[in-house]
């Protein structure tokens, strides 16, 4: 049977995407330009420029930490199940969380060269494991062990003056902790003290911005602030509680 042009005409409009699948698609490139923003970083870091770096790694991390929500609100998963946005939004955290500071630790200068690329090689691969768990997340919603946030810990190595064999301990100390069962908060989905986490995690995000601005030499003040910040942070989840219903 011959295909008449009335036919084609309604193939095209049956087939043309729902508003759904249109704003679903628009959140999967919204978490995509994390990418692009990676890119940018890793031009920055070829220039040396190190506060520019972390201005995009910036605009990366501010991109993830809300797509989340968004697709949960816009229900990808159901309107477009060809995409996972969870396999994506791993593709762009690899970048911009992993691959971009390893290579600021490689060629930075803050650890002689012998040192910086096993350093660097030891933040690449077990990342890339961890990337790969299953298991990363907790019932309750917790990372189970570092959850390879290094474009955080490698901020702080241009923030915090250190010996290179300092970075190299804590470089060593998280690479093992990757693996182990320790809990880290998820700043936005761990149901205990929400509200006072997602207030320092607001805070630590001015004063970063403060810190950027000033060239990573930003007042004591700032520092010691954004110290504290990571202190909570870290030490969180090794803190006793009652567990309570974990909300997604």
């Amino acid at each position: 049977m011959a295909v008449t042009s009335k036919s084609l005409v309604e193939k095209a409009l049956h087939e043309r995407p729902t508003r759904r699948q249109t704003v679903a698609f628009a959140v999967h490139l919204f978490t995509a330009s994390g990418a692009v923003f990676g890119l940018l970083a890793l031009i920055a870091a070829v220039e040396g420029n190190w506060a520019l770096m972390f201005t995009w790694l910036g605009a990366a991390l501010f991109v993830d930490g809300i797509d989340g929500s968004m697709a949960r609100k816009a229900r990808v998963w159901e309107v477009l199940p060809r995409w996972s946005g969870e396999t994506l939004d791993l593709v762009v955290d690899y970048l911009t969380y992993v691959l971009v500071p390893a290579f600021a630790v490689a060629t930075s200068g803050m650890m002689p060269a012998w040192l910086a690329v096993p350093a660097s090689a030891a933040i690449l691969l077990t990342s890339a494991l961890y990337f790969a768990d299953t298991e990363m997340k907790t019932d309750d919603l917790y990372f189970q062990g570092f959850p390879a946030v290094w474009n955080l810990v490698v901020f702080y190595f241009f923030l915090i003056p250190m010996n290179h064999w300092v970075i190299a301990a804590i470089i060593a100390a998280l690479s093992i902790g990757t693996f182990l069962p320790i809990k880290f908060v998820h700043p936005f989905r761990v149901v205990r003290l929400r509200l006072v986490t997602i207030a320092l995690l607001a805070l630590w995000a001015v004063l970063g911005i403060v810190a950027v601005v000033d060239g990573l030499r930003p007042p004591t003040w700032v520092t010691l602030g954004l110290a504290g910040c990571a202190l909570y942070f870290l030490l969180f989840g090794l803190i006793p509680f009652r567990r309570k219903t974990p909300v997604a």
